[in-house]
């Protein structure tokens, strides 16, 4: 199985390792995928017009090789 948008996954390794959650958005050129709650980073914004600027945390790419599909039937990793 593939690891795609709205798929559950695991994380293998890095801060947040044993976690898991659904992927939100994938890059494919590099290989990453990002992952809700997984990997928060706090990035600061610039105020604009539409939007009040400060410092906002969010997801950032994680790379798939350190990504597991979670199956939930079993309570553990799928095979790849």
């Amino acid at each position: 199985m593939m690891i795609k948008k709205g798929v559950k996954v695991k994380i293998l390794s890095g801060k947040d390792k044993n976690k898991d959650g659904d992927v939100i958005e994938i890059d494919r050129k590099k290989n990453r995928a990002k992952v809700k709650g997984i990997n928060m980073v706090k990035k600061h914004v610039k105020t604009t017009k539409e939007k009040k600027g400060g410092i906002v945390s969010k997801e950032n790419f994680i790379h798939l090789s350190n990504l597991s599909i979670f199956d939930t039937k079993n309570k553990n990793e799928a095979k790849k």
